[in-house]
């Protein structure tokens, strides 16, 4: 069986009006557009995980996220100290209603469907789908995306990797469906499973510290639909959006997203595609 991890991201923004005053800098922006005045509030999942995060400490400024958001939180004028973390599940995240953060960082999917009800930034990284097998398992010599349709495939609720099965593996049974990662991983250990797919950075942390006797035996890009992207996660109507798109579209024009994409998530690039 084959399930699916993560919450890989799906085009860039939304329809809707997400643009800035092109005369302001993104810190003159956000002046008053806050929960709290003179102070970011960002949430994500816990636990947080590597390589998004590292050492399940959203606030240390390592992992992927963290540092993107704080690199964010500089540009439009808040210190470190200035940045303030709160939890929210995943699940939750894009549900429609009042919101307790400025914006959620937490390899959440820019999906059509999801941005009816909340408004998304521009996309900060375009994520590979990865098939992450048991080292022993037939399903692990796949070297393609149709050697996949005989296995049982399972996903996580609410994630662009079931979209992924269902689209673009095509299987011949309909996919089991998991509450979270914790119960897809257990799974995949207790053969419940023939495989689980996860956002590729995701997989890398899979394999090298939770379950070691799996393998990453490829990885592919979602062909239904926009190309995968992941967005920060707005309330709707928050006018705080256009301010952080001005600093994303400053840190991918100077180099320094991929910088950051480069110091945190090095390894993505040496994993085989699933054609």
């Amino acid at each position: 069986m084959l399930l699916a991890l993560g919450c890989a991201p799906q085009a860039s923004s939304t329809a809707k009006d997400t643009t800035a005053n092109a005369n302001q800098t993104p810190a003159q922006c956000a002046q008053g557009k806050t929960l709290t005045h003179g102070k970011l509030t960002v949430a994500t999942d816990s636990p947080a995980y590597d390589p998004w995060f590292r050492h399940n400490d959203p606030s240390n400024g390592q992992g992927f996220e963290s540092a993107v958001a704080y690199e964010v939180a500089k540009r439009m004028g808040f210190s470190k100290d200035q940045v303030t973390w709160t939890k929210e599940r995943f699940n939750n995240s894009y549900a429609p209603g009042q919101k307790n953060f400025d914006f959620d960082i937490n390899q959440i999917s820019i999906t059509p469907q999801r941005a009816k009800v909340v408004d998304f930034s521009d996309g900060y990284y375009r994520a590979a789908q990865a098939l992450i097998a048991l080292k022993d398992s037939p399903i692990a010599q796949a070297t393609t995306l149709a050697e996949l349709k005989k296995y049982k495939l399972g996903a996580q609720t609410g994630t662009t990797s079931l979209t992924a099965i269902r689209n673009d593996i095509q299987p011949t049974s309909e996919p089991l469906v998991f509450q979270d990662t914790n119960a897809a991983k257990q799974a995949l250990i207790n053969h419940q499973v023939d495989a689980i797919v996860a956002d590729l950075p995701t997989a890398f942390y899979i394999t090298a510290v939770q379950i070691p006797q799996a393998t990453i035996v490829g990885q592919f890009q979602q062909q239904s639909g926009s190309p995968e992207q992941f967005g920060m996660l707005f309330q709707e109507g928050n006018p705080l959006v256009g301010c952080v798109n001005q600093a994303l579209a400053e840190m991918k024009s100077d180099g320094t997203l991929d910088a950051i994409e480069k110091k945190w998530l090095s390894e993505t690039v040496s994993v085989p595609v699933l054609q």
